[in-house]
């Protein structure tokens, strides 16, 4: 057998140590980011749930793009909600400094709340 072939798709193939042809795709270059909590979450969402998406965005190359965008995005919308959510429930530095504890179960509860709807909204979609 041939280590590599080319099959009429035009596509090379090498030959593995199982017996067996696997293509020879590779990412372009430029496309390596640094892939925060939130984009391993998409990630682990899409290639457990979303197997299609996920294959597809590999072919294409677009995988860590994706995964890049939805850290980000994800990031910005924690911050904004949190903000939000601070000011709604009253969350000041005047209370931080005089009651320390609840500033700082509040301040649990609003992470908690923004990240699970940051979850919602971006990761499990």
């Amino acid at each position: 057998m041939e280590k590599h072939i080319i099959g009429q798709n035009e596509i090379s193939y090498t030959l593995g140590a199982d017996g067996l042809y696997y293509p020879d795709f590779q990412l372009p270059k430029g496309t390596h980011y640094e892939i925060g909590r939130y984009g391993r979450m998409r990630w682990e969402y899409l290639k457990s749930y979303h197997r299609g998406q996920y294959i597809k965005l590999l072919l294409e190359g677009k995988l860590n793009d994706h995964l890049h965008e939805v850290d980000g995005e994800c990031y910005e919308r924690m911050e904004l909600l949190m903000e939000q959510m601070k000011a709604e429930a009253g969350i000041t530095e005047e209370l931080r400094t005089s009651d320390q504890m609840k500033w700082v179960g509040l301040m649990n509860n609003v992470r908690s709340s923004a990240e699970e709807i940051v979850l919602d909204e971006l990761i499990y979609v």
